[in-house]
Order: C-alpha cells, then structure tokens, then sequence
C-alpha cells in the first residue's frame, strides 16, 4: 500500500492509500462520520462509514479530538465539491497522538490569544494559505531573477555601520566593538554588482522602530536587487516586471489558496507592467486637491497620504523623484535639478503602502564623500564603500522589496503580522 500525500490524491483515483495527517474538524451524522484532514499539502474530507469500518473503527474516528495525529487508510474516490477534486472512503483509522483539549477551538479568539498561540494557529486553514502564497512568491522571485541573469549574494546580518543611520538599530557588541543587526544589505550588494553585475539578496532584516501600524514588523524580510550600468528608468522597468510576474505566478499557482482567502482575483489579474508613475510634486499638488493641508513639499508621505494616491489608481504606482533631504545619501541627484533625486517609491494599491522603495546610486566619489559628511556619518565606517566609486564607478542602481507588505497585499490579508510565521512585534517576542 503506497504511503502518500494530499496532493497527489487526484493521481490515485480508485486506490487504497495511507496517509499521514492531523484532524483539522470532525462531525458526524447517525452512522457516517466526516473527518477533515489535513497534511501541509492540503485539506480533504474523509468519509467514514459504520457499516463498512465496523464498530471499532467507527468509535475510534468519532472520538477523535480537534489536531489529533493519525494514519488513514482509504479508497481515494472523486468528489466535486472538494479542492482537489477528491474524498477519502475511510477503511481505518490509526490514532499517533489524541491532542485532547486543543486550545485553538473552532469558536472565535482575539488576536492576542491567537498570537500567543501561533505556533497552532499557523495550523489554521486561513493561515495554511497565506503561508503558501508567502513561498510562491519566494519560488517566484529566485525564478525572475535567474530568467534575468542575477546572480544570488547574501549579505552579511551583523554590520559595524547603518546604510540609513543609527537610530532604527539593534544594538550589539560584536567582541570588543559595537555591531548592529542589518537594517539593509543595499550597501554590500552595491559592491558585489561592481563585482557580478546584477545581483539580489534575499534575508532577514531588522528595525528598531517603535510601531505598531499593521504595515510594521520588527523584523522582515527583503529582496533587495542591484544591479550595475542600469540607470533610473531601467531600474523602474525590472521593477514593474518582477512584480507582475509574482503577482502572475500566485494566480497561477495559489488558486485554492486565494479562494480559501476570499481574494478578489479580479484585482490581480489587471497587474501587469507597466505602471502609472506620479512626481513627487504632483503627487503633493493631487493631495492639497484632495483636502490634505496637514502635508507641504518636504514632507515624507504617511500611511493617509499613501493611501489617498494608490486610490486614484487600480494598479501599484511609483512615486518618484522626492526631495533629497527626506532620502538617504546614497542616491543620485536629478541632472536639472539640485533638490530632488533619482528615486521612486512603489505605492501598492487597495491601501497596503509602500512595498519598494529604489533609487539610482550615487558613483561620483566627491559627491558620495560630501553626502557622508551631509549626513553626519562616520567616514571612517565608509571608507570601504567610498572605495566602489573610486575604483572602477559606474551608474548603477538598485531597491528593495519587503516581502511582508507584498504577502499581506497579494493575499489580502489586513495585518503584516499573517504574513511571517512568527512576527516579531513591539510588545511580542513570543513565542
């Protein structure tokens, strides 16, 4: 008897197969019980009937609690209505671990029981599915980079400086000096595409920000691509097209997933590149329109602003062009104009913000060493990254992508913190 998983029940029409799984529900009516299992791959009903199984196993499988582990036998049978097309004739039941007393009931709990529960709660249908959106857009993402010639580099978690400042750090002592968990690995994969050419990381990133909107979490995740001799409006073209071919990889891939989730696939399916760009100064012009006063030119865009803008569109839009001192030093100036740069912001719509933020990148050594001593950084820190405009600089430019935002966003989620297995929040470290 061959030992399978969910998934591929629709491969063994009419056998006898063994499964492992967990009972997700359970009900019965006289003398038919309906066991739904699950296994990671995927959730399908089991049917077990008193008449066939006998006494024991019936009495057996109507005991069962809520996530008891368990083997089935069965006859894999068609069924329209489930998923995968498929329903298990149960013929016996196997019982590995009775979890009587499961807190997760199916009744409603409050989110701070659940989040003190994630390591359960994860088990749950709805966050099975954002799970699996979060890996298709992972596979997806290597995919689009390799089709495209980047070549994977991983950055290192433990830096002695802050691309952006310090004052969003961890702070830790490395030995005898300090250190600080990476906020960004931009600054090293700008010295590896001087190296590969077109790069992207993928890892782990932290900031000590102390908030607690549903678009923050303490730690994330990030790709962040950089790539050598593209300039700005290239940049926003490998931008648009990595997104749309995640977007387009989920709707072919995650399909029960989105279904599970209640996704208006209607609003996916219209995400294809390229996208509505807005200036910075238009987009501040639009706002004033719209009854934002509280916000004059200068200003850095809040969650409202963000909001307002993506509403006048029905697909992400990029924002470009902001005023340099409301950015980071790195990035290149406007060549007609001193007090902008060559920078873009995309703006997810349906009001889930900014999911990538990108630039091109200052090479000019003079102007790159001015901009530190701007910024009141420590030269010394950077004098390996004033290095890779002194040896060999060329136009190049880069952004990064918070997988996070895009999982809560493509998956329709409200919170970022349902879109990482175990978030780590202002007040939560557990578990």
């Amino acid at each position: 008897m061959k030992t399978i998983m969910i998934h591929e029940m629709p491969d063994h029409v009419g056998e006898t197969v063994r499964i492992g799984a967990w009972l997700s529900n359970k009900r019965s009516s006289g003398k038919i019980a309906f066991l739904q299992l699950r296994d990671g791959s995927g959730f399908v009903q089991g049917v077990v009937v008193k008449e066939v199984v006998g006494e024991e196993v019936f009495s057996k499988a109507k005991s069962l609690h809520q996530e008891s582990s368990l083997y089935v036998t069965a006859e894999v049978t068609e069924d329209e209505r489930s998923s995968f097309g498929v329903e298990l004739q149960v013929k016996d039941v196997e019982i590995i671990n009775d979890a009587v007393d499961y807190p997760i009931t199916p009744k409603e709990h409050g989110t701070e029981f659940l989040m003190d529960h994630r390591h359960l709660w994860l088990r749950s249908r709805k966050q099975h599915a954002v799970m699996k959106i979060r890996d298709e857009i992972i596979r997806s993402t290597y995919e689009f980079f390799h089709m495209n010639g980047f070549v994977k580099i991983d950055p290192p978690i433990l830096t002695g400086s802050s691309p952006e400042g310090t004052t969003e750090l961890f702070h830790t002592k490395y030995f005898d000096e300090d250190a600080y968990l990476s906020q960004s690995g931009q600054l090293y994969m700008e010295a590896a595409a001087m190296a590969l050419g077109k790069v992207f990381s993928f890892g782990p990133t932290f900031r000590a920000e102390k908030s607690k909107t549903r678009r923050h979490l303490i730690e994330f995740w990030m790709i962040e691509p950089e790539m050598a001799f593209v300039q700005h409006e290239e940049s926003l073209e490998i931008q648009e097209q990595y997104v749309s071919h995640i977007v387009q990889s989920v709707l072919q891939n995650c399909p029960l997933e989105l279904e599970r989730l209640g996704r208006d696939l209607s609003k996916l399916e219209k995400i294809q590149a390229p996208f509505p760009r807005i200036t910075y100064d238009d987009a501040i012009k639009f706002l004033h329109e719209k009854g934002f006063d509280d916000i004059e030119w200068g200003d850095d865009f809040g969650a409202p602003h963000e909001t307002a803008i993506a509403e006048n569109f029905d697909m992400p839009v990029f924002i470009t062009h902001y005023p340099k001192d409301i950015k980071s030093f790195y990035m290149q100036p406007h060549p007609d104009r001193d007090d902008v740069v060559l920078c873009a912001d995309l703006i997810a719509p349906e009001g889930y913000g900014e999911i990538i933020g990108g630039s091109e990148r200052i090479y000019d050594y003079e102007l790159m060493k001015q901009r530190i001593q701007d910024h009141n950084l420590d030269e010394a820190a950077y004098e390996w990254y004033l290095d890779l405009c002194k040896y060999g600089a060329v136009p190049h430019s880069g952004f990064g992508l918070g997988l996070e935002r895009t999982v809560a966003w493509i998956s329709g989620v409200e919170h970022v913190r349902e879109t990482i297995p175990f978030p780590r929040l202002l007040n939560r470290l557990y578990p």
